[in-house]
């Protein structure tokens, strides 16, 4: 009889000792229910570890044979729950078709008291009260978890389009009165980081810009003084780099007009995309249609040659499915005018003028002479040979007053603004040979005109002289002159024909 009762004693201390351990499990599971508040769209984990004091006098791992169900009251604890996912013993899993495939256990982390739910990505119909019931050996382990949602609102819905009206509203499941909302954008410090705040829980953007994207954070207070807040990431599909941008292209060169989306359509789900560009010049729009690539966000214009009847405003618009997004691009051309055209002689003065079409109003110019010696790139700052105390190579003009030959070459002009260099243009000098003043011009031709006198009056002096020895050798009496021939000897006749010939070379 002793025996019986030492058996029986012994049975209900034990069946009482489970029971008080089964509840203490469920205690503890109530006791540390916890909230998780996330964001429409986004990843949620509800926790669900294994407590500290059942991990402590076990092995490093629990049983291969290990079953967790979880399971969703709804909105509220007293709505019938439902199954979300369950494990058996032998590993197989059963999911709810509604939430099928987004909820998921981590196998590895079950044999280490890891029993979390990951519920990717949560919809606002999740929201409600999630238990879970784990079981291995004689164990018993419970977790509730309560999952609220916040929803973060677009209107227009992505993709947020560049000066388009952009309104976020935010809210969440809580049932508590909304008392205020507050959005912060960019809460690092710096001069981008912004706080809006109002009862409405919405915010209005009327022009959103590329400054605008980032990450939004909104915060909802209510009058039980619960809050709560969410992350949300804004893209704007717009234009990359500045707002106006501005191209400086040497008159001459070609130029490329950049038009650059921000991000590729395809990524929001868009395959239609066509670009235009436009051109209002003299009165004539011109048209540029550019080829639809939808593995490519960039569709520039490329001009073979500009001059200064380019410069002006182009437009490039962006057809993205339904929904057109347009940009302008300002060509600004730089040009060099001289004073003297062509060749220039050495020792003239010369201005060389540097203009912009279409100025911002914050270019400065920069004079400077190509070094001409071909194993240098560098350039040198222009310093010609008789320039020195006489003029600055800053500015749009450049004067050289005497021009030499060491100032022969190519010059550029550079334009240089905040951001730096912004474009150049260059200018060959060509030098003719040195040229003769006026003063030695007049001297010149005195001495033409002195040599040319000189000759003429020796020419006359000679014709005079000539005249002069016909007439004495000529006789008095021509009828004697054959006798007197006669018996003249022959050498003497030789001899004045000697003369004869000498006096006609003079």
């Amino acid at each position: 009889m002793r025996l019986v009762f030492l058996v029986l004693f012994l049975t209900f201390t034990l069946l009482a000792f489970t029971a008080g351990h089964i509840l203490l499990g469920l205690s503890e599971g109530r006791s540390g229910e916890q909230k998780v508040w996330v964001r429409e769209g986004s990843s949620a984990m509800l926790p669900c570890p294994l407590s500290p004091r059942k991990t402590r006098g076990s092995s490093k791992q629990l049983p291969d044979k290990i079953s967790v169900v979880w399971k969703r009251h709804g909105g509220s604890v007293h709505q019938e729950p439902h199954v979300v996912l369950e494990v058996g013993y032998s590993g197989l899993q059963k999911t709810a078709l509604l939430m099928k495939p987004r909820v998921s256990l981590q196998d590895s982390a079950l044999r280490n008291g890891n029993f979390s739910l990951r519920i990717d990505p949560v919809r606002s119909e999740d929201v409600g009260l999630y238990e879970a019931w784990v079981k291995y050996n004689t164990e018993v382990h419970s977790c509730h978890v309560e999952l609220g949602v916040i929803t973060v609102t677009l209107s227009p819905p992505n993709p947020v389009i560049e000066n388009e009206l952009l309104l976020m509203s935010c809210n969440s499941s809580h049932r508590a009165s909304l008392v205020e909302t507050c959005w912060f954008h960019k809460e690092h410090l710096g001069p981008t980081s912004r706080t809006f705040c109002s009862l409405s829980g919405a915010l209005s953007i009327l022009h959103p810009t590329m400054s605008d994207e980032g990450s939004w954070r909104c915060q909802l207070r209510y009058s039980d003084k619960e809050i709560i807040s969410a992350t949300y990431n804004l893209q704007v599909l717009g234009f990359d780099g500045p707002t106006n941008p501005v191209v400086y292209a040497a008159a001459g060169s070609a130029a490329d007009l950049p038009c650059t989306l921000s991000y590729l359509p395809s990524a929001f789900g868009m395959n239609v995309v066509a670009a235009h560009w436009s051109h209002l010049a003299g009165g004539h729009l011109q048209d540029w249609d550019i080829s639809q690539n939808l593995s490519s966000r960039s569709f520039p214009l490329h001009l073979p040659t500009v001059g200064p009847g380019d410069a002006g405003q182009y437009r490039c618009a962006v057809s993205v499915g339904h929904r057109t997004i347009s940009r302008d691009v300002t060509l600004a051309v730089v040009t060099v005018t001289p004073s003297i055209q062509g060749p220039v002689s050495e020792g003239n003065r010369l201005l060389l003028i540097c203009s912009l079409t279409h100025s911002q109003g914050h270019e400065h110019f920069q004079w400077k002479h190509l070094d001409s010696a071909p194993t240098k790139s560098k350039l040198a700052v222009a310093t010609p040979s008789n320039l020195e105390g006489h003029s600055s190579p800053m500015g749009p003009t450049l004067e050289i007053p005497q021009v030499s030959q060491k100032d022969m070459g190519t010059w550029e002009c550079s334009v240089y603004g905040p951001e730096g260099r912004l474009g150049a243009v260059e200018y060959d000098l060509q030098i003719t040979g040195a040229q003769v003043s006026s003063t030695p011009s007049i001297f010149s031709g005195q001495v033409t005109f002195g040599l040319t006198l000189t000759l003429f009056l020796l020419l006359a002096v000679c014709v005079v002289a000539l005249a002069l020895q016909k007439r004495v050798q000529t006789p008095a009496f021509p009828a004697l002159e054959g006798m007197f021939a006669a018996n003249v000897p022959w050498k003497l006749m030789e001899e004045n024909q000697k003369g004869k010939i000498q006096q006609t070379e003079c």
